[in-house]
This record gives structure tokens, sequence and C-alpha cells, in this order.
């Protein structure tokens, strides 16, 4: 396993020395349980009978046909998993680690509340505790999700520092983390954070794209000529890309949010800077003091001011290209796909939906195949679709 990515050394470990002990304790046991039979016979069984997997990768005739067949366009389903979106994926993974490592209470942060739910699920399905961490703006945005949580008696706790989102959730859970360290583990929602966890997510993700390069040689005979997702923090898209990472003829290409202009948005790839954030080296949205900026988007879980190292040293060795979409473009794309296919994708991978437009407009050649993550389903949005339309009209 590799603690950085590229000359750039992006990733590592940023972290106080209280952290050390907890994340070499979890790689110990990442790479001795990866390799273990009976945890890798129990993941299996629970990703084909309790998640779903595989999910169909789907032909989107109508779509395609709305761009004038331009493209064969195809959708990764994500969204037809339990509790609705790739999160499971990771859940299940990290949740079977910490019951295989005999940790008995479980944190995580949420931003859409998608990782939330996942991880009170599969806590509940393993009989652990489970602490959910969510700033107050998320939980005012994702009041349902909050519900659901509840429901499946995970402890949701509001954090209302900073801006109330992502960011803050994610530095409370570290907090309680720092605290108790021996009892406790912390199941990280996406490929972001100090190694290992950027490894660790990458792998029970890249389920995604290891299904997708098999289904897609089925049904067409060869590789998709690209491949395009939403990035945040990174984990469904970096599930898709990584199985093709050698197939060169294979463009990447994620999409972030773009929200309402470049100064309040949560493109960190295209407009943040080099620096640290929540104990690793990445692209950071921050002021010329190193400060963290605020930031937004339509959708929660793109909401985050950093990104995954790894997508970081995609973009430095041009494996992956990296476009920005905004609120508005995100709407469309909703409703485009649930227009055209009968689908309601969540907000996130609506961007990679938008993006559509102008790519296959201004970029794509007749006769490519292209496939897209559709990450997560969109009934968690209403609310939030409804009162743009609202403010909009």
């Amino acid at each position: 396993m590799r603690k950085y990515f590229g000359k750039l050394k992006f990733g590592g470990q940023y972290v106080p020395e209280t952290l050390v002990y907890a994340l070499d304790e979890l790689e110990e046991a990442f790479l001795f349980f990866s390799k273990d039979k009976k945890f890798n016979t129990a993941l299996e069984e629970y990703l084909k009978s309790y998640a779903g997997r595989p999910t169909p990768l789907y032909y989107a005739e109508n779509l395609s046909r709305a761009f004038n067949n331009r493209a064969k366009i195809y959708l990764k389903r994500e969204d037809l998993l339990h509790t609705g979106a790739h999160k499971i994926n990771n859940t299940l993974g990290q949740g079977l680690l910490a019951k295989f490592m005999g940790k008995r209470r479980v944190i995580a942060e949420t931003g859409a509340g998608q990782h939330g739910i996942a991880t009170a699920t599969v806590c509940a399905l393993l009989k652990l505790e489970c602490v959910i961490y969510m700033g107050e703006e998320d939980m005012k945005r994702q009041s349902v999700n909050v519900e659901r949580m509840r429901m499946l008696n995970a402890e949701v706790v509001p954090v209302k520092s900073g801006t109330r989102t992502l960011k803050d959730a994610i530095n409370e859970a570290l907090r309680d983390w720092v605290t108790n360290v021996k009892t406790t583990y912390y199941l990280l929602g996406s490929v972001v954070g100090p190694y290992p966890y950027p490894l660790i997510v990458r792998e029970f993700q890249s389920v995604i794209g290891k299904e997708a390069k098999r289904q897609i040689l089925k049904l067409e005979g060869r590789l998709p000529d690209y491949l395009i997702a939403c990035v945040g923090g990174g984990s469904n898209s970096i599930g898709l890309f990584h199985p093709f990472f050698n197939d060169r003829s294979v463009k990447f290409i994620g999409v972030e949010a773009g929200g309402l202009k470049r100064a309040f948005s949560a493109a960190s790839l295209s407009y943040g800077k080099i620096g640290i954030l929540h104990g690793a080296k990445t692209y950071v949205l921050q002021d010329k003091y190193g400060q963290i900026l605020p930031t937004h988007s339509i959708a929660p879980g793109l909401d985050y001011p950093g990104v995954g190292p790894e997508h970081a040293y995609y973009k430095e060795i041009g494996r992956a290209k990296y476009y920005t979409i905004s609120d508005k473009d995100a709407i469309e794309g909703f409703f485009l796909l649930a227009r055209t296919e009968g689908i309601l994708p969540a907000l996130e991978p609506a961007h990679a939906i938008g993006f559509l437009k102008k790519f296959l407009c201004n970029t794509v050649s007749d006769g490519k195949v292209i496939i897209i993550c559709l990450s997560g389903r969109g009934d968690k949005d209403l609310d939030i679709v409804n009162k743009y339309k609202k403010i909009s009209q």
C-alpha cells in the first residue's frame, strides 16, 4: 500500500501523534483481513445478498437519443443498492473490519446523509454502537435522512461550528476518535483523510469499476471511451476509475460542484491550491493564509473544500480531467434524466448528467461509448429541488 501518490507526495499522515497508533492499527488490520478468507467470504455475501450487487450497467437509450445518439450512454446503477447509494460498498467493508478488529463503537461523518444512513444500516446489521456527526446546515437540507438514521438506532450529533457542513462534521469525528481511540472505529466515508483511509475506501469502492469493466466488455465487446463521475471527496469516481487505470484508451472525467460562482463553489481540483486538510496533502479551497474557505454546492455530498489525494495525483499526471458544473446545470441534469429515463438521480451524480450537454456538443465525436456512475438516487433531494424551483421562478 502506498502512503503517498506521485512526485508531489499527495496523501500522507498529517495528524497529531495521538492518532498514529490508531492509523497503524488500522493499516495492520486492513492488510491482514483483506487477505483473510473468512473476511472476504462474509463481505462478498453481504454485498450480494444484502446490498444487491452486482448493480446493472444500463444502456440509457432515451438519454442517448436526446443527444442525437452522438454517444452510447450507459449508467452504472449504484442508486439501486440498499440504502440508495454507493456508500454501502464502503460501510459494509469497514463495518466488517471494525467487527473483526473487536471494536464495538463506530463513529462516522456525513454530508448528504447517505454515508450516515449506510453506516447506521451496517451498524444495525452487525450490532455495533453508532454515532453520526452531521453539520446543522446539512441536517436542515437532509432532514429525512436524519430521521432514517435515528430510526436505525444511530445517535446523530449536530455540528454547530464553522460552516456546519461536511468539513466540520469530519473535524468533530476526528476529535471523538482521538479521545476514544482504543474502543472506537472511525468509519470514514470517502477517499479523503490520512493514510490508509484513501486506499481502504478505494479498495472497497473499486467493485464499481470492476463490475463495469466486465459488463461493458460483455455488452459492447470493448472498453468504454469515457468514464464520467461526480467528484466531492471522490469515492464513487475513484471506485469507477481505478480498475481502468492502466487502460489508457479510457479517458476519465470528474465533474466538480461549480456552485453559484467560482468564489462560492466546492471545486477543489479546479479552483483550489495544494495544502493540508484532514490529515492529507491534496488540493484544498483556501485563502492566501491557508485558511479553509467557505464552500457551496446544491448537492450536500459535494459540499467539501478538499478532495481525495488520489484524484490530486490523477490531475498531476493528466490521467483524469476535471470540470465544473453550476447548481443550475445540475438541476437541469436532474430533470433531464428524470424525464428521459424515468430515473430521479441524486443531485451529486446529476452534476455528471448535467455535464453531458456541454461535453457532447463540444468534445465528443460520434460513436463513442460513455459510462456514467449514477452514484445515488434522488429521493433525499426532492425538498432541495422543489425549493430551487420556487426561488428560480
